[in-house]
């Protein structure tokens, strides 16, 4: 199965140079040797190797380029050799001698003599000896060849190979690569061959690398090909998993903290909204509002869980707006939306922030959605860091669509849609005996039913259905099909369906099985919907023993890993999207039930029967606790080899094999005997013989099994679904192998190792290579007839995210370069993560292997194997990693008992070797064994070949010494309440046990000892045992005076091998001693570095050996290189500038002032905007503009940030294009968006931010602690904790923080002496300091602490109604504030303002604590959460953080200077300190450090505004830019607010809250401060709000008359302040409008209270009768005007309303016409104004309500007056209320009708007939005279003509 290349020689080459040969085969290529000076013939004589897994096909090509080599240009090719492989295919060996071609095809004399040999896979062509293949010399060259790359390499170490054993250069696959458990040191360390230099200088790394790597260039050598040199690696072993204790289904702490806002648009006219949170099953409401549609709340949610993670990410949360709720009745649900708890935990930080969730109707899924909540949901575990963005006044316009509460990628217009899960059948469900009555039954009257009533429950976003119950049946068949209706994508990512036992009592989960929607369904542009099936899915569980009362019931319910197969089920799921528009559709969510079509029995199909082989070689580590019974082990698959109620044959009938059959070509037995006796008489072994154990030490027994190994062997039918398996594998090796090698850099980098960019590029060459790999092998067995939908969709989408990514790696390769090495690294983590998440095959087929280790017939300790890892292919990428291969397993607790330190012990080590396959293909299931064994078979298999063995004899054995060279073990845990250990180490060798000595009260014992083991014995061939020995396991222990030893922690190791006839001689032996990582549990707990080595012992020579013989001289010799891991550098970085070089820092401030008086020119007709007067700014202004700034800054950053990240990750890939731009889109849309907001914003133009800036000083606002900026103010003096107690489980709760005593505080320092010139001839040298020159003594100093809190953010709830009193509590040494007195009531967002002054000493004091606790009116107060500040790290570190450096100088007003020392004073003061030369005020304005120039004003204004000269702020000027000083400059700390989390150490590592507050600290010994800053918390202003209602117009008409039926409307107008419900205000009414136009000259008056820095309106109110004391409410500024109809019996009826936001609302149109519905809506751009700015505004303005179809229609308009005042200006000029004195409104002048129509019906007759029919009275008047005057004429006619005849 592998191709050779021989390449012999190059002849006819022109001139003379070096020669390098690069030999390409399927893309994959090798480099030869640099052969130097060659003249006219290069003698290359080489030899490659490529294992071929698939067949080579005949038109494959091979080519062989020879180039000039050039260590300083790219390499020059001399020209090229091409080779179709038709006849080596034919005739598998081929020497060829031709000429080569150049660049141009033209042919060169150059010719070249090659060998070509092939074996084929199936072994048709080609069998070859080694020994007519290479000459030795070449072998030599090999060898060397080997040393030098092993010397590059991390993981892999020279080897001497025994004389006759050749070695190729293996590519493409490293055949398993060692067990690196041990990490290797350096090639500095290897010990060198003699004739080799003994440091591998740069120079021949360069050299080695590049004639590995193509063209010269170091940065794009790769280490692939070296990297597939694996020496001293065999295949026999697969690596054993180091970590024990399962973490699934351990219950953790998690938070979900949920903010409602406000929510916007609700449908429903005149509601009063409350809003419901619901996580899981814990409900709680928000206060209700009254009579809006926008309701503002800005309530804070916590819900607190214990659980297991994957119970906690099921849990839904759901956010629901209800109307009209009250004690009485539950309110009508308008709307909701939910998403499951592990949406939110996948989000970036956790959390959605400031998003608006889509409301829609469940019950009616046609109706569009029903409004907007905005709210903020966060979900921390235990150790989240969350940062949440800054609490700070926002007042942004939101612009709701581009922030909907949606995850990345999902659409913002989700479809309805249906998910059907189909539940066609089960099979092996566990007879569920566990009720008595049953047994009772089955007693008298021998009833012998099926004892389970089994139907399938299924969960999905907070629903659940289920199927009927099929009574009394093992194997149910229900299909029937459970459909569930919900948003599409949906926001819940799993699925449960769990097979359920009905029982009259309770009913009990059978198995449950979780549905992960993403693995089924792909959202790409060529994705496709969820679909799964029909396909067997296998539940695991509890054991199938039956008892009463199952102890590991929760298995079945899906938590933590199952330790037995339950049950399989046969399900589809489909998905289809719902037209919402066709009215048939059923427009409820509810779950429905029904009937699904049956499928055929083959669909998942077809049966095949699969055999399964186990040999166990050793079964060591027994822990003695299980007692001494006999031992035996159970191993099973599915129900198949379970003696309880397993099944020896398949349920189904064995379909018989037809001629022809697709596997039919890979038959191995077709000799007729063995297929005779193959088939019905093999009946299954599953369990060795039970066996007596024996003891190997205190702690463990091991089983005797010597020489017999016992084996297992299982027949099963399983659906033939290989296919799924065998690509899940292809990917899983691929996975591995990248992990591999990402892990071989981390450490290369970590141990600060040469090249590991070299590495890096290697393992993207592999990845590459593998992705072509998965790409031929994956598509075949396209016809299979029951390959499911969901196969494939998977198949397209894996082959199309490899062919991606393995693009994506050879474009990463080209970039990785020494210092992108680590960024590159972490996008190779994003790859294993898809290859890992990719691999996992949602639809399964052949049930996991478990062995059970029985004792008494008790089930004690188990192991789990994954089918997929056992299954045989043909084709060794698809073969399972652990397929015919002896693996290591530990069997651990099955359920809760293997949590903590239960988990921790081994409970059984195992070697077991395992095959699994079709029974057909079982030709070679005994290949992986260790050679030399002979086959002990039952006695109806005798002398049958294919019959399987029930045991093993093995006739080969060695024996051998071990020696464990146990050097040290450092950073153990601690395992005594002291804070240390007592450790010792107990190494495990087979079944042999010894201790090292015990060393007391030691963390970091070094032993320095060695452990000999005589006498053992391994079985089997001894080049095997050389290549692939056991494992050794080695266990730390803590000794303890009573008691049994408490266990540390463990590890494993590989022994060096030496066989009888290798010298022991270097470079192998002697060992080096390895760091190995212990482990305890999950945890990582220490190093232990030790040696060890296998010595073979022949039996002859033993008694000479015993004597002390020829090796004997040796045995203590062990190489220890006490290599620091990290090498350390000096602390300080050395920044060198010319001493010439003079650089000028200028800052300019006259600059800015022209602009502003410009600017303030050119704005002159905006009165609003002029310099705020100093008068009117106080601290809280500096606060409010910096945190605009910081807001700003991150909003800039943002983009930015992520445009370089997509830029970088475009130039990487280009299949991410398609996303990337949909990204780029939707920002650019929200980017308009902003900036049109901006733009309209405030009516103050577009550059209105831009004005605003430089007139208000700020400080620095940090979102987090000050120690992140500046290295936890470790510049010298570093904190090591001082611990003491044990080590607690990690998940115990228990952390570090309990078990510190105290704080070592110093600096360590290592150093090379003598000191390097520059430090040593700095003037003030002190030799005895060495490198810490100028550090401060360590004398005791007073210093006065000034501590200011600003306020707290987001506090946890500490009282039942959600809220807390929060106050400050402050803790420095032995002084303790509680300002209790002063607590904020009902706050979880206190402002608090104060500052604090403490007297402290350091070093004895140095710890502050400052805390927030809740206060209670009765019972002890709680503890919200608290923060601890180092403050001696502070005061003692470089960057000054004592007093915050201001960013301008001033000596009165709002940003007066806090310092007692001037800013020239700290400058003199650096200067000294760090010896720089300075500094020299020269001419005014003018200042000189060092060799840096800073300028700057020179003058100051006093309070009085005189002008005098300072040098301040050009000293301050300097200060601001210390850290472009060189060699002492560091950045100084600013004036800042920092930004604390609180934490609660009963709920360790969740926030409980964020704190913000600054400290200052003076030293008593200098000038003393000034009086702390004002920053008590601003009051609100009061002012009054005057609003006159002077007409409505356009109302609709809502009432019909009694009498004529005309429409009309009794109009009244309502209005209130936005939240003061109470304070609300009613005009009279304007009865019977027939027009719709309304007169009232009424006024309302709103008294407030306004903060106009954050834009709120201020509250304080009682919540209840019982409060204690009023609570504070914050709400935005907005007035709400409603009109109704009254009506006199029934309740009025609203008809419109609009809310006016008091900062920004649309300006009034002059006249009723020109008042439009879009002024309200935004849609045309009118210009906003405030009523701040404005004071008075008059106009008409729009009022609109929704109709039916949800949309907005106009529904009156509304002329008022706004008109605001502050208090003082009110109480100067009173208005009377409505139309009352003084300053009354005159009456309005009203039609008649008014009163009411019965009090006068003549007049309202009369009024309605005039008004309504004036001008049809006057038409039929008219007409009716002119019929009259018709009439007349006609009659009067006749006789008028008779008269004018007669003529009388």
């Amino acid at each position: 199965m592998a191709l050779l290349i021989h390449l012999k020689t190059v002849s006819e080459l022109r001139g003379r140079g070096d020669r390098i040969a690069k030999v390409t085969f399927r893309g994959q290529s090798f480099y030869s040797r640099v052969l130097e000076n060659c003249e006219d013939v290069a003698d290359f004589d080489e030899t490659f190797r490529w294992p071929v897994a698939s067949s080579i096909d005949r038109n494959e090509m091979l080519e062989i380029q020879v180039f000039n080599y050039s260590k300083v240009f790219s390499n020059k090719l001399i020209g090229t050799f091409r080779m179709v492989l038709q006849k080596v295919v034919e005739e598998s060996h081929v020497e060829v001698t031709d000429t080569l071609i150049d660049d141009n095809n033209a042919i060169i004399k150059t010719s070249l003599c090659v060998e070509v040999r092939y074996q084929a896979t199936d072994g048709t062509v080609g069998s070859w000896d080694d020994g007519d293949f290479l000459g030795d010399e070449s072998l030599q060259e090999e060898e060397k060849d080997s040393q030098e790359t092993d010397g590059l390499l991390p993981g892999s170490r020279p080897s001497s190979r025994p004389p006759g054993e050749k070695s190729f250069r293996r590519a493409g696959r490293s055949v398993f690569s060692a067990m690196k458990l041990g990490k290797n040191r350096s090639h500095k360390e290897e010990t060198q061959r003699p004739d080799e230099p003994a440091v591998l200088e740069m120079e021949d790394l360069d050299h080695l690398a590049i004639r590995l790597g193509d063209g010269l260039d170091p940065d794009s050598v790769s280490l692939a090909s070296v990297t597939a040199l694996t020496t001293n690696v065999s295949n026999k072993r697969s690596k054993p998993d180091i970590k024990m204790e399962p973490s699934a289904g351990r219950p953790m702490d998690y938070q979900v903290s949920i903010t409602v806002i406000e929510a916007r648009q609700l449908v429903g006219l005149n509601m009063d909204p409350v809003v419901c949170v619901e996580v899981g099953d814990d409900k709680k409401y928000t206060s209700m509002k009254e009579s809006t549609n926008c309701p503002y709340y800005n309530e804070y949610f916590v819900f607190d869980f214990h659980v297991s993670p994957d119970v906690m990410f099921d849990k839904i949360i759901k956010i629901s707006v209800i109307h009209s709720k009250n004690l009485l009745r539950s309110g009508t649900l308008v709307g909701s939306f939910k998403m499951d708890v592990g949406t939110v935990y996948s989000q970036p930080e956790h959390q959605f922030h400031h998003k608006w969730a889509i409301l829609s109707d469940p019950d009616d899924i046609s109706s569009g959605l029903k409004g907007y909540v905005k709210c903020d949901v966060a979900v921390v575990g235990k150790g989240d860091n969350i940062k949440t963005p800054h609490k700070a006044n926002e007042t942004d316009e939101d612009d709701i669509e581009g922030n909907l509460l949606l995850p990345e990628g999902v659409p913002p217009e989700r479809q309805w849609a249906r998910f059907y899960v189909k539940i066609y059948r089960a099979e092996g469900l566990p007879r569920m005996n566990t009720s008595l009555m049953a047994n009772v039954k089955k007693a008298f009257i021998g009833e012998n039913k099926d004892l389970v009533d089994p139907y399938v429950q299924v969960f999905f976003a907070g629903q659940k259905g289920k199927t009927s119950v099929q009574k009394s049946s093992y194997e149910p068949l229900w299909n029937e099909q459970v459909v569930f209706t919900d948003l599409f994508p949906p926001l819940c990512k799993r699925m449960k369906v769990q097979i359920r036992d009905s029982d009259k009592v309770n009913d009990v989960a059978i198995g449950t099985h979780f549905i992960d929607l993403r693995k089924i369904s792909n959202d790409g542009d060529k994705g496709f919907l969820p679909t799964l099936g029909p396909a067997w899915v296998n539940m695991y569980g509890s054991t199938r023993n039956y008892t009463l009362l199952d102890e590991h019931q929760d298995l079945n319910e899906g938590l933590g890993e199952g330790v037995s197969f339950r049950a399989r089920l046969l399900l589809g799921l489909a998905v289809e999207i719902l037209d919402t528009s066709n009215p048939e559709l059923t427009s409820s969510t509810e779950v429905q039930v029904e009937q699904a079509t049956p499928i055929s029995e083959s669909c998942a199909g077809k049966m095949e029967e699969f055999f399964l082989f186990g040999a166990f070689l050793e079964a060591s580590m027994i822990d003695r606790r299980n007692g001494d019974k006999p031992i035996t082990f159970e191993v099973t698959i599915g129900n198949y080899g379970n003696e309880i109620d397993g099944l020896s044959r398949p349920q189904r009938p064995q379909p018989r094999k037809e001629p022809g059959d697709e596997e039919e070509v890979d038959l191995i037995q077709n000799s007729s005997d063995d297929e005779a006796s193959d088939g019905g008489d093999l009946a299954s072994v599953s369990s060795t013989p039970p066996m007596r154990p024996l003891v190997t030490d205190r702690n463990y027994f091991h089983l005797p099994y010597l020489e017999r190994k016992p084996c297992i062997y299982i027949k099963s039918w399983w659906p033939d679904q290989r296919r799924r398996l065998y690509n899940a594998s292809i990917m899983d090796h691929i996975a591995d192998k990248l992990e591999e090698g990402l892990n071989d850099v981390q450490e290369m980098i970590k141990t600060e190792k040469f090249y590991p960019e070299r590495r890096l590029r290697g393992v993207l060459e592999e990845l590459s290579c593998g992705c072509c790999r998965f790409l031929s092998l994956a598509d075949k067995d396209q016809g299979h007839s029951s390959r499911t939908r969901l196969d494939r969709e998977r198949l397209k989408s894996c082959m199309r995210e490899l062919e991606s990514m393995g693009q994506q790696a050879r474009t990463l390769r080209a970039q990785v370069k020494r210092h992108t090495v680590r960024d590159k690294l972490r996008l190779c983590q994003n790859f294993l993560q898809k290859l890992r998440f990719l691999a996992d095959e949602p639809q399964h087929s052949i049930p996991d292997i478990f062995i059970w280790m029985m004792s008494n017939n008790k089930r004690i300790a188990y192991a789990r194997v994954p089918s997929k890892d056992l299954l045989f292919s043909i084709v060794e990428e698809e073969t399972g990693k652990d397929c015919a291969k002896v693996k290591t397993l530990f069997l651990k607790l099955p359920g809760k008992r293997g949590f903590g330190s239960a988990g921790w012990t081994v409970q059984a080590k195992v070697e077991l070797y395992l095959w699994l396959g079709l029974s057909k293909q079982r030709k070679d299931f005994l290949c992986g064994l260790p050679c030399g064994f002979q086959e002990v078979k039952a006695a109806q298999g005798l002398g049958l070949h294919a019959f399987p063995p029930v045991s093993l004899v093995y006739t080969k054995k060695q024996t051998f010494q071990l020696r464990a060279h146990m050097y040290q073990a450092r950073s153990l845990f601690a395992a005594d309440s002291s804070g240390l250990s007592d450790p010792f180490a107990r190494v495990f060798f087979i079944n042999q046990s010894q201790c090292t000595e015990v060393l007391n009260e030691t963390l970091c014992p070094t032993w320095d000892q060695m452990l000999v083991f005589d006498n053992l014995e391994l079985y089997g061939e001894a080049h095997e045992l050389r290549d692939d020995p056991p494992i050794i396991v080695i266990e730390i222990y803590d000794q303890d005076s009573m008691g049994k030893a408490d266990f540390m922690g463990r590890t494993f190791a590989k022994p060096l091998v030496k066989m009888a006839d290798e010298a022991y001689c270097p470079p192998r032996f002697p060992p080096q001693l390895e760091y190995y990582q212990i482990y305890r549990g999950n945890a990582t707990a220490g190093d232990l570095l030790a040696a060890f080595e296998l010595l073979q012992r022949l039996l002859r020579r033993c008694r000479v050996l015993c004597n002390g013989g020829p090796s004997s001289h040796s045995t203590g010799e062990v190489v220890v290189n006490m290599e620091p891991e990290v090498p350390i550098k000096k602390l300080e970085t050395m920044v060198k500038l010319d001493a010439t070089s003079e650089a000028v820092v200028k800052v300019d401030v006259a600059e800015e002032e022209k602009e502003k008086k410009k600017k303030k020119k050119g704005t002159a007709e905006e009165p609003e905007e002029e310099e705020p007067d100093e008068s009117m700014l106080d601290w809280w202004s500096k606060y409010f503009a910096s945190i605009d700034t910081m807001k700003e800054q991150l909003r800039q950053q943002e983009p930015s940030g992520i445009d370089l990240e997509e830029k970088e990750e475009v130039d990487n890939t280009e299949g991410l294009k398609g996303s990337v731009k949909g990204k780029e889109k939707a920002r650019a849309a929200k980017e308009e968006k902003r900036k049109k907001t901006q733009s309209s914003g405030s009516g103050q133009g577009s550059d209105a931010p831009e004005k605003k800036k430089p007139k208000i000083d700020e400080l620095k606002v940090y979102p987090k602690e000050l120690e992140c900026e500046f290295d936890n103010f470790e510049d010298w003096l570093h904190t090591f904790n001082l611990l003491r107690g044990k080590t607690g489980d990690d998940e115990d709760g228990s952390t570090e923080e309990e078990r510190i005593v105290g704080r070592f505080k110093g600096s360590l320092c290592v150093y090379k002496v003598p000191l390097p010139e520059d430090v040593s001839r700095e003037a003030g040298y002190d030799p005895t300091y060495g490198m810490f020159q100028g550090i401060p003594s360590n004398d005791p100093i007073n210093v006065l602490v000034r501590v200011y809190v600003v306020r707290a953010t987001d506090l946890h709830p500490a009282d039942i109604n959600g809220k807390a009193d929060p106050y400050i509590a402050i803790r420095l040494g032995k002084t303790d504030i509680r300002d209790k007195e002063n607590y904020i009531s009902k706050q979880l967002n206190p402002v608090f303002g104060k500052s604090f002054d403490i007297e402290a000493s350091f070093p004895m004091e140095s710890m502050l604590t400052v805390a927030v606790y809740d206060w209670d009116l009765v019972g002890t107060d709680d503890l919200i959460g608290e923060t601890k500040i180092d403050l001696e790290n502070r005061f003692y570190s470089k960057h000054r953080a004592t007093c915050g450096i201001a960013q301008t100088y001033s000596t009165h007003g709002y940003n007066i200077w806090r310092d007692p020392m001037k800013p020239s004073q700290i400058l003199t003061r650096l200067c000294k300190d760090s010896k720089v030369d300075g500094p020299h005020f020269g001419p005014p304005g003018r200042v000189k450090v060092a060799n840096r120039v800073f300028t700057g004003p020179s003058e100051i204004e006093d309070e009085n505004g005189q002008r005098k000269p300072t040098d301040e702020h050009v000293a301050l000027s300097a200060l601001r830019h210390w850290e472009d000083i060189p060699r002492a400059g560091c950045r100084l700390v600013p004036e800042h607010v920092e930004t604390r989390p609180l934490l609660n150490p009963d709920k360790p590592g969740i926030e409980q809250g964020r704190l913000e507050l600054w400290v200052d600290m003076f030293p008593m010994d200098m000038p003393a401060p000034g009086t702390p800053l004002d920053i008590s918390p601003r009051k609100p202003k009061k002012y009054e709000l005057r609003v006159i209602i002077w007409n409505t117009d356009e109302v609709v008409l809502e009432d019909d008359d009694f009498f004529t039926g005309e429409k009309s409307s009794d109009i009244f107008v309502r209005g209130w302040l936005k939240g003061q419900q109470e304070d609300k205000q009613d005009t009279d009414v304007h009865y019977h409008s027939l027009t719709g136009e309304g007169n009232f000259n009424w006024r309302y008056l709103f008294p407030f209270d306004y903060l106009a820095a954050e834009e709120r309106i201020v509250i304080s109110k009682k919540e209840s009768m019982f409060s204690w004391d009023e609570t504070e409410y914050k709400i935005p500024a907005r007035l709400t005007l409603q009109i109704w109809d009254a009506d006199h019996f029934s309740a009025d009826d609203f008809l419109g309303a609009i809310e006016l936001d008091l900062n920004r609302f649309p300006r009034g149109a002059k006249t009723a016409k020109q008042c439009t519905m879009e002024m309200a809506t935004g849609e045309v751009d009118v210009p906003l104004v405030s009523i701040f700015k404005q004071k008075r505004v008059k106009g008409w303005w729009p009022l609109l309500a929704r109709n039916e179809n949800d949309e907005f229609e106009l529904t009156g308009k509304v002329e008022a007056e706004l008109h605001l005042l502050t208090a003082e200006e009110a109480e100067k000029n009173p208005v009377g209320l409505a139309r009352n004195e003084p300053d009354p409104l005159e009456k309005p002048n009203r039609p008649d009708t008014a009163f009411v129509w019965f009090l006068n019906p003549l007049k309202s007759i009369k009024y309605l007939i005039c008004t309504r029919y004036k001008w049809l009275i006057i038409k039929i008047v008219l007409a009716l005279l002119g019929l009259l005057m018709l009439g007349l004429f006609l009659y009067s006619l006749p006789g008028y003509m008779v008269k004018k005849l007669l003529g009388a």
